[in-house]
């Protein structure tokens, strides 16, 4: 069974250069729910604005983090994860990268 975890966290030099449409239960990209990840160097930040949706980190490790509305979820740089809708939702991804610290 899937053990439940702590939600990873941006590295404080990270910004926000893309972001998807609003995804809802049924127009969720079918690559979003199975396994996927982020290039090297990009973070993704899952942000919920209603309903409930599982993030499964895959590797090295199956992680699940529950999120609802107002959560956000902190995808790692090259780490394999997917997504599934718990009934209604609707959440976008963030695309981050990590900026040299000042």
């Amino acid at each position: 069974m899937p053990k439940l975890i702590d939600m990873k966290q941006l590295p404080k030099t990270a910004l926000a250069y893309k972001r998807t449409a609003t995804f809802t239960q049924d127009s969720i990209p079918p690559g979003l729910l199975k396994a996927h990840q982020t290039k090297a160097g990009t973070w993704g930040k899952i942000v919920v604005l209603s309903g409930d949706l599982v993030y499964r980190i895959l590797e090295p490790s199956i992680e699940e983090v529950h999120l609802a509305s107002d959560d956000v979820g902190i995808v790692e740089p090259g780490v394999r994860h997917e997504v599934q809708a718990l009934g209604p939702v609707s959440f976008y991804v963030e695309f981050c990268r990590q900026t040299p610290a000042e």
